[in-house]
């Protein structure tokens, strides 16, 4: 016996890129002010890291939550 099953939906195959275009940019984007944010913190000296509370050991997490908003 065979089974046949369909699963077309009505969403424009257009529409569908669209969307994945705009999801690919806005990660784009969020990736590049994480790079942005690592380069800046790595780039201060160890006095201005400790006046903000942060170490070198400690910058990438750092950057993480400030590009991506949690807690890493």
């Amino acid at each position: 016996m065979a089974f046949v099953s369909s699963n077309r939906s009505n969403v424009a195959l257009g529409s569908r890129l669209g969307e994945i275009w705009q999801q690919a940019s806005e990660a784009y984007a969020t990736w590049r002010l994480y790079r942005r944010t690592l380069a800046e913190l790595q780039g201060l000296s160890g006095r201005e890291l400790a006046d903000l509370g942060l170490n070198r050991s400690i910058l990438r997490r750092a950057a993480l939550e400030a590009a991506y908003g949690k807690d890493v």
